[in-house]
């Protein structure tokens, strides 16, 4: 059975190897590859975040009433990393690896910790009170690509 820990959690490392792609060619200073590669990690991450946002923590916060709690935490870094994400485009567009880099290394300090609050704790109580409609959600989910 799919369950969310193992529908989410692995699209967390797709995300993570695009990262990485994107990031090496901006260390060497391919920007074609740079600039390609981080569209693709750009897209992979909103996507990510757009599963979770509009299907998984609504349906978790219905069913526990947790509103304020970890859903409201993980929306937080959500949007902290998508400043990270405009701000390296921009650096992208700009060939400016400096502040790419740099902002790479937050980013990835942030998904770090964020990911692995969300495969430690928020999948598997999500995975627990949302039992009965694991099949459902992930298909919406799914149906998101």
């Amino acid at each position: 059975m799919t369950t969310i820990s193992n529908f989410l959690a692995p699209d967390h490392q797709r995300c993570d190897n695009l990262f990485a792609v994107a990031e090496a060619a901006a260390a060497r200073g391919d920007w074609d590859n740079a600039a390609t590669g981080f569209v693709h990690f750009q897209n992979a991450m909103l996507h990510h975040f757009a599963m979770e946002e509009e299907v998984m923590f609504p349906a978790f916060e219905t069913r526990t009433g947790m509103t304020q709690g970890p859903t409201a935490m993980m929306r937080s870094e959500h949007r902290q990393m998508t400043d990270l994400l405009n701000q390296m485009a921009e650096a992208a567009a700009r060939k400016d690896s400096d502040a790419f880099l740099g902002d790479a290394e937050t980013l990835l300090i942030i998904m770090q910790q964020h990911n692995m609050k969300e495969e430690q704790m928020l999948y598997q109580m999500a995975d627990q009170v949302l039992a009965g409609e694991l099949e459902e959600l992930i298909g919406r989910m799914r149906a998101m690509d």
